[in-house]
């Protein structure tokens, strides 16, 4: 029931953000949003799928080396797979995908499931060093545009029929948020005692994964992985800025769009409402048409969409298949 309440609300808050980016467009807007969707570059999501696809494949090549320290080396076929469907788990609910593709690959590879799940910690520790990373670069880059944004948010005016301001709504859903979790751990806390006990059993296994990561015998190549993920991230979202008129952009825009579009695929599952959301603000305060920015956002977000439910979907197929064949 926790689980279940849990994912109702990350659903609700993506709905939300939807219902609030669409909010945003001025009524005399809506054709030109429409028009701009309607006259999308669409030949844009071939590019972006190979390079997404590309990314997809050096992670489940970098994962690899994080398990090899611990005297694990999966194929890389069943861990690319794995880690597609884990993709497309996380659509459904969040961090489902991250538990999942250790059950496969625990199952096709015959590697202990809580030692692997201590590897993706590690992994996505990783992440969020190289997410601060391109945040501080887009900081850099458009200091002044993030600046501005800032302050916009910070001195928005309260309007005269006395609606709340962005500020104001984002701090009541905050603390809408907080008051669900504190309701939350008083209706479940008498479970909490078990749940405790479960974590402490598979504590070790855990850390030992994270602990692979310290003792890598082939950092240059971990580094290297990392960084051709997050490049072909960033490039998949300056080809993305092409998909519709008005929106093309330079790769310091795009570092920006990255950084924040990101932070709305982890607050939503697949970043549903948020994404498009983020994208919209940051190129508007690039000068772009927030409504033409909003569209692009929708465009980029159901590109990524398709792409995990095609790749995802279609190695829910494979993988049983293969093994089948090897075995």
């Amino acid at each position: 029931m926790g689980k279940l309440l849990k994912i109702a609300f990350f659903f609700l808050i993506g709905i939300l953000l939807i219902w609030w980016s669409l909010h945003q467009i001025p009524p005399q807007e809506w054709d030109k949003f429409k028009l701009s969707l309607q006259h999308s570059r669409f030949w844009i999501i071939i590019p972006v799928f190979f390079l997404l696809g590309l990314s997809h494949l050096l992670r489940a090549l970098r994962w690899r080396l994080i398990m090899e320290p611990l005297g694990y080396k999966p194929g890389i076929m069943n861990t690319y797979l794995a880690v597609l469907i884990g993709y497309l788990a996380n659509l459904a609910i969040p961090r489902l995908g991250e538990v999942l593709k250790c059950t496969l690959l625990s199952k096709y590879e015959k590697v202990p499931a809580d030692k692997i799940v201590g590897t993706i910690v590690a992994e996505r520790a990783f992440d969020v060093f190289c997410l601060g990373l391109i945040f501080l670069l887009a900081l850099t880059l458009q200091f002044s545009v993030i600046q501005t944004g800032w302050n916009q948010l910070r001195t928005a005016p309260v309007a005269a029929s006395g609606a709340p301001n962005h500020t104001q709504l984002i701090l009541e859903i905050m603390a809408g948020a907080i008051v669900v979790v504190i309701v939350l751990f008083f209706a479940f806390k008498n479970k909490l005692t078990k749940v405790v006990a479960s974590i402490k059993n598979i504590f070790w296994g855990v850390w030992a994964g994270i602990m692979s990561a310290t003792k890598l015998k082939k950092h240059n190549l971990f580094f290297l992985y990392s960084f051709g993920i997050w490049f072909l991230y960033l490039f998949a979202t300056y080809i993305g800025l092409y998909g519709t008129e008005g929106t093309e952009s330079s790769f310091a825009t795009a570092i920006s769009c990255l950084a924040y579009a990101s932070i709305g695929m982890i607050i939503t599952p697949g970043g549903i409402g948020a994404y498009a959301y983020f994208m919209a603000k940051v190129l508007e305060l690039n000068g772009i048409d927030y409504t033409l920015g909003l569209a692009n956002g929708t465009l980029q977000w159901f590109s990524q969409f398709l792409i995990v439910i095609v790749l995802g979907g279609l190695s829910l197929i494979i993988l049983p298949i293969i093994n089948k064949q090897t075995k």
